[in-house]
C-alpha cells in the first residue's frame, strides 16, 4: 500500500476535483460533492511479540446533494474497500466506508 498522499491522489481522481478533504477542521466551509478521510485504526500483525506488518485504516466519506451518484460505486472498487453505511444530514447523504492503505 502507498503513502496517505497517494490516497489522496486516487480519491481526488474518483471524485475528478480536489474536493478532497483530510481529517477537516469544523472550521473549514467544504465544497459538494466532495471527499472527507481520516486514519481510524492500524492494523499491526504480530510474530514473536514483535509488530513485523502493518495497516493504516481510513474512513472515507462521500458527500454529495444527488442520492444517485457513482461515486460511491467506483469508491466501493478500490482495493481492500468496505461499505459501511449511509446516513443523511442537513439535506446531504453520507456514503462511508472503510479502507486499508
Amino acid at each position: 500500500m502507498g503513502s496517505r498522499l497517494d490516497l489522496q491522489t486516487i480519491l481526488e481522481s474518483i471524485l475528478g476535483s480536489e474536493y478532497v478533504y483530510f481529517q477537516p477542521p469544523p472550521t473549514i466551509s467544504m465544497t459538494y460533492p466532495c471527499i472527507i478521510y481520516q486514519k481510524t485504526d492500524l492494523d499491526t500483525k504480530f510474530a514473536n511479540n514483535k509488530p513485523y506488518a502493518f495497516k493504516k485504516q481510513y474512513s472515507i466519506t462521500y458527500i454529495d446533494r444527488n442520492p444517485d451518484s457513482s461515486i460511491p460505486d467506483a469508491i466501493s472498487l478500490l482495493e481492500t474497500c468496505i461499505f459501511d453505511r449511509r446516513f443523511t444530514a442537513d439535506n446531504l447523504y453520507h456514503d462511508v466506508f472503510t479502507i486499508y492503505f
